[in-house]
């Protein structure tokens, strides 16, 4: 039950009540129209824009148009109030009972309560991470990685069928560095004395990789040359690597459904078949490329080249798909991949990308909506820095110096759950900064405890009230009375319980996740402060051994804190905890 969309609805009527009436012309379009939680409370519960978005078509001032609508809202028995506001915003207070009844909704729906078909079965190629198969995840590849995982179980709770894809870039001059800094790891394993180049990766991971080329290998390949060894190295030491990632992603819980290999894309001719696709499309052509702005002319060669011609589908400049040597550039693979997927026939394509591939997204654009005459639907989703803070200290990352923050060490340091709520604290495109020493602390200061303890607060309670013999079931607790509920702080409650339809939807549409994060802060402090009036106020303490009604009220309005907490805590994949 999502009150914020059937009031909508209502409003709606409402319109076409006044076009029948002949008050306004027919036609109205509403789909600017949003009726929202106002931030000031003294607002109302819940305001509208209603009026200035019909306004213009309708030809008359906003605030004359609102009070029409209110009037056709009068009858309405859900609503106790309407006002007009400002330059014609519709404030609204509903009664109680509504907001109760939304309560007894949560106890008799339990984790459905929220879930939605808007999705409809629609099939989702999420890609995200794809971190280059060169060492273990670093933190920066963490927040990809839970953004990406929060995404899909977001979406599949609105019905979408979500595929999690893993790009595995195995074809590019990284792992043929990544085969000679672990054959490097080998001679050492083999008792050498080795240097590491600028170009190396040196960090310690690939240790073990050396040292299990040296038990396959034996002495075989020491002194060879690197054109004998280098195949069988990189292959050995890119399985490794992907070892290392799935590993990484299962401390988070994370498990993709695909991995997808660059290096396939040329075996199996796919690149071929993608480009000849554009061709016969017209849009590969040969011509010569203007100077890139910013570059000094004389720096510049021009030179005819294979181009494809994005600039019909968007983007700024047409593209380079082969180099002098007719090879083909590194934008070729990623013009193939994007066909195969779209040949895989996914309504939506979703890239999480890091942001440092910005300057990436018009020409993958460009491509999807090239192969796809523009009709499918793509989304790049851009993941910001994290910046790490101990001690006032930010620590760089770097995959080749080895002194970049792994993931692992993160989770052993604070736990999944912990990183995996952090991560998403603010919006993707937003930096983060994180503080290790603060976020391990059991305070109201941690976000993470914060909302767990939430969870876990509202089971203790219903623990001990089925301790002292009054039902607890959540079909108990459906048939209570809660019109009992009547003090202020109550009613606040219930109406933060009642808005998690909304913010699934909203989350879901937007593609944004972290607005679980914010519900649940939201929620959790309410929660918190209705618990911290109880040991004021007799009425408002849960269990009361003398008043088994109000107890059983007063839990139920608890375990729906409970229910809704343990189903945003999923989505999140972190664990509802019971005791703290």
């Amino acid at each position: 039950m999502n009150i914020y969309a059937d009031i909508r609805h209502a409003i709606s009527t409402a319109v076409g009540q006044l076009e029948e009436r002949g008050f306004i012309p027919a036609g109205s379009d509403l789909s600017h129209m949003i009726v929202e939680r106002p931030r000031d409370p003294t607002h109302g519960e819940m305001s509208t824009n209603v009026a200035m978005v019909v306004a213009k078509h309708a030809g008359r001032p906003p605030r004359k148009l609102a009070e029409a609508i209110a009037e056709q809202l009068a009858d309405d028995d859900r609503i106790a109030s309407i006002s007009v506001a400002g330059p014609g915003f519709l404030n609204l207070v509903l009664r109680p009972s509504v907001w109760l009844n939304i309560v007894r909704n949560v106890l008799l729906q339990g984790a459905a309560f929220g879930r939605s078909s808007k999705g409809r079965g629609q099939r989702v190629n999420l890609e995200f991470v794809s971190a280059n198969p060169t060492g273990p995840l670093h933190l920066g590849h963490g927040r990809g990685a839970v953004f990406g995982d929060s995404l899909g179980r977001l979406l599949e709770f609105t019905g979408y069928s979500v595929t999690r894809e893993y790009y595995v870039n195995d074809a590019g001059s990284q792992v043929d560095t990544l085969a000679r800094s672990a054959y490097l790891r080998y001679l050492e394993a083999a008792g050498q004395k080795v240097e590491f180049g600028t170009d190396s990766y040196r960090g310690d991971y690939l240790i073990k990789t050396g040292q299990l080329l040296h038990r396959t290998f034996g002495k075989r390949l020491i002194g060879a040359p690197e054109s004998e060894w280098l195949s069988d190295v990189r292959d050995l030491a890119i399985e490794s690597m992907l070892c290392l990632i799935r590993s990484d992603l299962e401390l988070l819980g994370i498990e993709m459904d695909t991995f997808f290999h660059e290096r396939s894309l040329a075996e199996s001719g796919r690149i071929d078949e993608a480009i000849d696709v554009l061709d016969k499309r017209g849009l590969i052509y040969r011509g010569q490329l203007l100077p890139p702005k910013g570059r000094q002319l004389e720096d510049w060669e021009p030179r005819r080249q294979t181009l494809f011609r994005s600039t019909s589908h968007g983007d700024d400049v047409d593209r380079p798909i082969k180099k002098s040597d007719g090879s083909w550039t590194y934008f070729a693979p990623d013009i193939a991949y994007h066909y195969d997927k779209i040949k895989r026939n996914f309504d939506e394509l979703i890239n999480v990308f890091g942001a440092d591939h910005g300057g990436y997204c018009q020409r993958l654009r460009a491509v999807v909506s090239a192969f796809s005459d523009g009709r499918a639907r793509f989304d790049i989703k851009l993941i910001q820095l994290v910046n790490v803070v101990r001690l006032d200290e930010r620590l760089k990352m770097s995959k080749r110096a080895g002194n970049f923050v792994k993931l692992q060490d993160a989770v052993d340091a604070v736990g999944a759950d912990v990183v995996r709520f952090v991560m998403l604290m603010r919006r993707n495109d937003a930096p983060l900064d994180i503080n290790f020493d603060e976020v391990v602390e059991k305070s109201k200061d941690n976000p993470v405890f914060y909302v767990q303890y939430a969870h876990a607060r509202a089971c203790s309670v219903q623990k001990r009230v089925q301790a002292a013999g009054i039902p607890t079931s959540d079909e108990q607790l459906a048939s209570v009375d809660l019109d009992r509920l009547l003090h202020a702080d109550q009613i606040t409650l219930a109406r933060r319980i009642s808005e998690w339809p909304r913010i699934v939807e909203l989350a879901s549409t937007h593609r944004e996740p972290h607005r679980i994060v914010f519900f649940l802060t939201e929620l959790a402090a309410s929660f918190h402060t209705l618990w911290a009036r109880g040991n004021t106020i007799p009425e408002l303490r849960i269990l009361n051994a003398d008043d088994e009604a109000g107890t059983a009220s007063r839990l139920a309005l608890a375990r729906a804190v409970a229910l809704v907490t343990a189903t945003g805590l999923d989505i999140l994949g972190i664990k509802a905890v019971e005791e703290m």
